[in-house]
Order: C-alpha cells, then structure tokens, then sequence
C-alpha cells in the first residue's frame, strides 16, 4: 500500500531526539528557545513563539486580540475545522465566504462584500501552501479602517482590521520575495504529523506587527499567557535563587516541548534544500504524467509572484459530481493506493449547520471540493510510487466517468 503522507523519521531526527532526552530539558527549555530564533531567521519575521498547536496559536492571538462575544472573524469556507473552532471558542462568530476557483483561496471580493463594524480579523488560509494575495488582503485593512470600532488597547493601537494567516500548510513558500511569516500581520504555522516539517505535534505564531507595536514584548505577553500565566517558565526558574514565581493571569497551557523541538531543528536544517526541492521535484512528475489528460485540472504551485510549500497536490477531475469522486477513491484505494481529500468544507460540518450555516451558500467552495481528491506527496516517495499512483487514478477515473 503506498502511504499518504508517512514523516520522515530518519537516524539524524532519531540522534537529536535521544540527545534532548539524554540533556535533562524534555519540556520547554534551550531546543525550544532555538528553534522559536531559527524559524525567525528563516522565515524574516519580528518574533516567533512555537507551541503545541497552530490551533493553539490561532486562538490565543485571537484572545491577544481581544476577539469576544459580538465580534465577527471572516474566513474562507474552504479550510480545516480548526480555523473556525477557535473563533467559536472565543466566543466571536465565523464569516465564511467563498474561495477562488482557480486555487482553492479566499476570495477577495467576497472578503469585502462580508466586513462590516464588528470584523475584527481577517483570516485567510494558505490553502495546500499556496499562499493567498497578501497585498490585497492588507490593502483590505486600511481601506475599512474608517469601519473600524476598537474596544481595547491593542485594537486602539492597530487601529483596524488584524490579518492572521492561517499559514498551516505554507511554511517556506514565498509571495513577492517573502518567506510565508512575514507577509502579514500574524502567520501561524502547523508542524503537525503531516505537514511538511514537522514535530510529531507542533505549531508557531509568526509575530509581523507593524510599529507602535514591540513584537519582542508581545512574544514575551505570549509566553506568558500560553504557560498558565506564569511569569516564568521552567528555563527561567532553574537559574540559582530564582526559584519563586507569579502567576499573572488565567493563562493557558500550550508550550511546545524540547523532545518536539529537535525533531524541528533537524527538520528546519534541511528544509529548504532538501525538503522542498524533493516536494517540488514530486509535484513536477504528478503534472509531467496528468498533464497529458484532459479530465484533470492541475493544481497552482507556481505565478509571477508567488510559490507555493508544495505541501498538498489538490487535483481536481472536471465534469465529476461527489458521488463520482467517491467513488473514484473507493477505486483507487482498491488498487492499493492512499489518498485524500482536502477539506470538507465546514459550512457541511454537523455542528456548524447546527449553527445555521450551509455549503449551498458557497458554490465555489463545494464546486472545487465535489471534484478534488489529494495525492500522496511525501519526502521518500519514488518515481515508481509516483506512476503507480498516476496509473491507478487514471484508471479509477476512466472507469467511473
């Protein structure tokens, strides 16, 4: 059975792991701290604060925010449950709108029809690490300015709509010569099982915001508020004497772990020239063999301005309605063959047409998800594997339409 998308869990990831364990900091301490500085470096941001989740970092910029009872967020309808839980949580209301249908992203026009006086966040998401149009999106937030209400500090001081990317699937890809982190306001990265680099489990909150702002002292507030509001960590207390700490606030408990952080050390150390020349070099060969099929519609990895993480292939199979595709997969499972689909857009979810919402309302949204089955794109995968799996959709899709 060709996998999904297995990690790549080699004896370098292995040594460092064994070496963190061996060090006596298993929880946040001096990996963790490394990895926040070398994510930064990389990615061309103001700070970098990693965590448990990037579900975690979503929420808790939020609640920095302020986002509360009252509030609107606006959000594609294409993403994964996560992005709109957190506004749940917060206590806000979701604003889904549509998505392009040329590469699964939120789509601008839509975004405008949808702000009013309560938006307080924008959060686009970088679907299959294709990142969105950050210049129109920022543009966005100084155009409604003058709709703008801040009901706290922070507000005040941004004075408009935040931009918080929901960046999970596009760490390292680019847009105008910017690494994903320092396009917007805030980036929130996943380092999830499957994602491109990952630590088992495993986020980071991009910290890009404009001045007044300090992003140091923000990254600091964080680390704070995301260790049960104590005013210091583990690091910090075993400096001799400095054992008596506060705690300033109800916080939460989602810091990332040393054990997570070598994983990510390692993974970071070889992204950029290993990783995702090998996820391109994946992608290449899925568009060499599909490309030669008029049913197919190839996923954007690369325009003018922007490239993507290589992180999904998202194909689309034209003319196909969901009952098809479904049974496309059972297909292409039966010939030994792990795909996937990405996402079942949330508007469809039960809890949240409980809410009152519906996918008919996003047509595009369901258009592009009716049709869309997700390839297997992982580090060791082979040309071989690649044409197996070309040859079983191929197949699969021949058979059914």
């Amino acid at each position: 059975m060709i996998p999904f998308s297995p990690p790549r869990i080699d004896d370098k990831i292995c040594n460092e792991v064994v070496a963190a364990l061996k060090s006596g900091w298993i929880t946040t301490g001096p990996r963790a701290k490394l990895f926040e500085t070398k994510i930064t470096e990389y990615c061309g941001n103001k700070a970098t604060l990693c965590l448990n989740s990037a579900t975690a970092g979503l929420e808790i910029i939020l609640r920095w925010f302020g986002v509360g009872e009252g509030d609107e967020v606006i959000l594609p309808a294409y993403t994964y449950s996560a992005t709109a839980n957190v506004i749940i949580h917060c206590g806000a209301k979701p604003i889904f709108v549509d998505v392009n249908a040329h590469d699964f992203n939120i789509s601008i026009s839509e975004i405008e029809k949808h702000i009013t006086e309560n938006t307080k966040v924008i959060m686009p998401v970088d679907f299959a690490g294709l990142p969105c149009n950050y210049n129109q999106i920022n543009s966005i937030a100084d155009k409604y300015k003058h709709l703008f209400k801040a009901k706290n500090t922070n507000q005040t001081t941004l004075g408009r709509i935040l931009i918080l990317s929901d960046a999970a699937h596009s760490f390292g890809a680019s847009y105008n010569g910017k690494k994903t982190g320092a396009l917007t306001d805030v980036s929130v990265f996943s380092f999830h099982a499957v994602k491109n680099l990952t630590t088992a489990e495993g986020g980071a909150v991009a910290l890009n915001l404009p001045e007044p702002f300090d992003n140091i002292t923000i990254y600091k507030q964080l680390c704070v508020s995301t260790l049960h509001g104590q005013n210091k960590d583990a690091l910090a207390k075993t400096q001799k004497g400095n054992w008596k700490y506060d705690i300033v606030e109800a916080g939460y408990k989602c810091n990332m772990t040393d054990i997570t952080a070598a994983i990510g050390l390692i993974e970071l150390e070889r992204y950029e020239n290993d990783t995702l020349v090998k996820r391109k070099n994946i992608v290449d060969k899925y568009n060499d063999i599909l490309n030669q099929y008029d049913f197919f519609e190839l996923p954007v990895f690369k325009e003018n301005y922007r490239e993507s993480s290589y992180h999904l292939y998202p194909l689309r199979i034209k003319n196909i309605s969901e009952v098809q595709r479904d049974e496309i997969i059972k297909n292409i499972f039966d010939k030994n063959v792990s795909v996937n689909v990405h996402f079942i857009p949330v508007p469809a979810m039960s809890f949240y047409k409980s809410l009152g919402y519906s996918v008919s309302n996003y047509p595009q949204t369901y258009h592009n998800y009716s049709r869309e089955i997700s390839l297997p794109v992982f580090y060791d995968l082979n040309n071989e594997q690649i044409e197996t799996v070309c040859k079983a959709v191929i197949e699969a899709v021949k058979k059914v339409c």
